[in-house]
């Protein structure tokens, strides 16, 4: 199979000649200033409950982390490390600055376990959830490597009685502003070009140059995460450049589809089931 079949995302083949070249984020953390402009924005566009109004006490991350009310987040890590690996040494107070999001996985396991279609892949290779066809059933919930998805806890407003409202939310990559020919909501109020959107070969091709320059300048834990198509989700259609590993970001090391292994896990169950009933059958015959 072709390096260029290999990196099509599940599903964004069967759109056929309407099928638009994969877009993404490539965010780009060692420019980012936590000015958190991305989550207003998303906010606003998507008419997201506020959120975050509560004093965490993780320095000034007042998100959190990503939920069904925080498509976009902004996390701040303080560090005692050097800033660059070719410096005298000297341990000095580092900020760490990184707008998470969905990843827009590849192989998504969300859309392998979702049982009403709710979550589906665009003709642009990105996840997105229909709302409106959501029942609520939370399985896509654990299956994300992520953990991005999320059930709203905010109550109905179509209800006279107070209930959470149960259906879950996450980025769409602003599917609408795509189809209008606009770029994310999030890319667009940036101030510093730390959240570039585009079609992900020029991304993943501008990323490597950016690592590049920032491992000749001898910048510390300079790193791509998420760029590989061949990892274990077959490469994100939202990847970052971190200054540190995954795990200082709250951020999986190693993700894998956790659907990955489900097939050969149904093919065991029914051989197991037809065993069990061989094995009652003869028990009743000898009876």
């Amino acid at each position: 199979m072709s390096t260029l079949l290999q990196q099509l995302p599940d599903g964004h083949e069967s759109y056929g000649d309407e099928r638009q070249p994969r877009v993404g984020f490539f965010t780009d953390t060692s420019v980012c200033i936590g000015c958190k402009a991305c989550e207003v924005a998303c906010k606003e566009w998507n008419l997201i409950p506020q959120d975050g109004q509560e004093w965490t006490g993780h320095s000034y991350d007042n998100t959190g982390e990503l939920n069904a009310n925080t498509w976009r987040h902004v996390a701040f890590i303080e560090q005692e490390k050097p800033l660059r690996t070719n410096g005298d040494g000297t341990t000095a107070l580092r900020w760490l600055m990184e707008s998470d999001v969905c990843k827009h996985c590849t192989h998504a396991a969300c859309l392998d376990v979702c049982p009403t279609g709710a979550l589906f892949r665009t003709e642009y290779g990105t996840v997105v959830v229909q709302e409106d066809i959501c029942n609520g059933c939370g399985y896509c919930v654990p299956a994300c490597p992520f953990g991005v998805l999320d059930k709203r806890k905010l109550p109905s407003a179509d209800s006279l009685v107070k209930q959470e409202d149960g259906r879950v939310w996450k980025c769409t990559l602003c599917y609408d502003r795509l189809k209008s020919g606009h770029e994310p909501a999030c890319a667009k109020a940036c101030p510093t070009q730390s959240i570039q959107f585009g079609p992900l070969d020029e991304l993943r091709a501008r990323a490597d140059e950016r690592l590049a320059k920032l491992e000749s300048e001898g910048w510390n834990g300079a790193q791509l995460y998420l760029r590989d198509p061949d990892d274990g989700i077959g490469g994100a259609g939202a990847f970052f450049l971190l200054l540190d590993e995954p795990e200082v970001y709250g951020l999986p090391p190693d993700p894998v589809v956790t659907t990955k292994h489900l097939g050969s896990m149904w093919r065991n169950m029914a051989r197991a089931a037809v065993v069990v009933t061989i094995a009652i059958v003869g028990a009743c015959a000898r009876d």
